[in-house]
């Protein structure tokens, strides 16, 4: 097993783990870390699976995303703290729809 090889295992383990705190957990802060790490995960399974060839577009692509992630971070982070001054909770309100 090579360290690309294990690069994407471990990518593929870090999206597992995000996707079932994303789906699990109703407190946004944990939502928006499960994203982050489910997006952590994807980078390092690019980077597995570009392999240690002279081509840098897949790095770059990784670099770039890293940027655009640190930027939905913050502003789901802004979000999170105007829904939690005006509703005083930091979760989503529950559908009236589904209180059957």
């Amino acid at each position: 097993m090579t360290a690309a090889d294990l690069y994407a295992l471990a990518g593929v383990g870090l999206v597992g783990l995000g996707l079932y705190a994303l789906i699990v957990h109703a407190h946004l802060l944990r939502k928006i870390l499960a994203i982050n790490v489910t997006g952590s995960g994807i980078f390092l399974v690019l980077v597995g699976l570009s392999g240690t060839g002279p081509d840098a577009i897949p790095q770059a692509m990784v670099i770039t995303g890293i940027v655009v992630a640190v930027s939905a971070t913050a502003l789901a982070l802004a979000l999170m703290l105007r829904l939690t001054a005006l509703s005083g909770q930091a979760e989503l309100p529950q559908d009236p729809d589904d209180a059957h």
